[in-house]
């Protein structure tokens, strides 16, 4: 079928997957991003004729012409989200249903073919159920899920390309951070700015992750997890992290994060917004400056930092660097508010409690 609202795949089982032994001795300390599951899918969309070609095949390099669209123009899309093992043994995804809305979204802002949201999740209950082995047990563990799409087409002109492939692979994961869950160190930019009004700061396309990498080397330089941008207007206002969003916490229990407009709408920062608030906290969507965010760290009516999202779910940031010095947050350590949303949000990831949101996509 092509062009329309479903698809049926064609399933290619791999001829030579893993063998139990070799999968588990590679899901022993998997890390992130590391080792693939056996199969991905792969949908065809060409104009005039839709989406077309669905499989469930076996994982594998994807030939490219040189003049492959993508890689001269960038016109490409991810997402990032999870399977998880529930305790009874079937495996369960968090709000796939976003990552399908915000999937479009991003399509539409690099003038992309969109894909229909229910093949976006039909491409994840195919790899999800035929690679079901590789979704890990206990309380780190799970299967993060990538899809993605590029331009296909084969030209050199510059206009949006007509043909687009896209895939979706599967990766068994540990923790974000080598170190497990503990407070990080940000390094704050001065250079590099993220994203601009008008820009695809709100897309999630590789381009706006490329573009972060001088800054994420600084970072490390400095002894730094991870980069702090700020705005690109005025560069004063804290934006996100190179690949997290960032809440803040106060004395009184309220939280605040910046607004949306050139940041990632995150999938977790929503589910944050929305427990935090039913926890009976004052959470405020505003802008926040590096100097209010130091002038509070220092005074200590600031409490709590963390970023968050897929990968981390809740890290706690404790120190802040600079070009011109250092500060850190209360006694630098995981404060008892990121605790308790962190414990809250993964609860419901894991169909540990109630779902009273229709968050927990069941899939096996």
């Amino acid at each position: 079928m092509g062009g329309g609202e479903s698809l049926d795949f064609e399933i290619r089982p791999n001829t030579a997957p893993a063998s139990a032994a070799e999968r588990a001795a590679l899901m022993t300390d998997p890390g992130f991003g590391r080792i693939f599951t056996d199969h991905m899918v792969t949908i065809k969309f060409a104009a005039g004729k839709g989406w077309y070609d669905a499989r469930v095949e076996a994982r594998g390099p994807i030939p490219l012409d040189p003049a492959t669209a993508v890689l001269h123009y960038a016109q490409e899309i991810f997402e990032g989200l999870k399977a998880y093992r529930a305790a009874d043994g079937g495996v369960t995804m968090f709000r796939p249903e976003a990552n399908a809305h915000r999937f479009a979204a991003s399509a539409a802002r690099m003038a992309m073919a969109p894909l229909p949201h229910e093949v976006f999740l039909a491409s994840l209950h195919e790899l999800i159920t035929i690679d079901r082995a590789w979704v890990p047990d206990g309380d780190d563990g799970s299967l993060y899920l990538r899809p993605f799409m590029y331009a296909s087409e084969a030209f050199l002109g510059v206009r949006p390309s007509t043909e687009y492939l896209y895939v979706l692979i599967a990766s068994p994961v540990g923790s974000y951070f080598a170190g497990g869950l503990q407070p990080v160190t940000v390094w704050v930019s001065a250079d590099y700015t993220r994203a601009a009004p008008g820009g695809t700061g709100a897309a999630k396309c590789g381009g706006n992750y490329g573009a972060s990498l001088a800054a994420q080397a600084e970072a490390i330089e400095h002894g730094c997890d991870q980069v702090v941008f700020l705005d690109a207007v005025e560069r004063r206002y804290v934006d996100e992290l190179g690949g997290m969003n960032i809440f803040f916490v106060y004395d009184d229990g309220s939280l605040a994060t910046p607004p949306l407009g050139t940041i990632l709408p995150g999938v977790t920062r929503d589910s944050i917004l929305t427990l935090a608030a039913e926890q009976g906290r004052d959470v405020a969507e505003r802008p926040i400056s590096f100097d209010e965010w130091r002038t509070d760290a220092q005074s200590g009516r600031l409490r709590e930092v963390f970023a968050c999202g897929t990968a981390a779910v809740l890290t706690p940031i404790g120190a802040v660097r600079w070009p011109d010095g250092e500060f850190g947050v209360a006694d630098g350590d995981t404060g008892p508010v990121t605790n308790h949303l962190r414990q809250s949000l993964v609860d419901i990831q894991r169909d540990r409690v109630p779902d009273h949101h229709g968050w927990v996509h069941r899939v096996l």
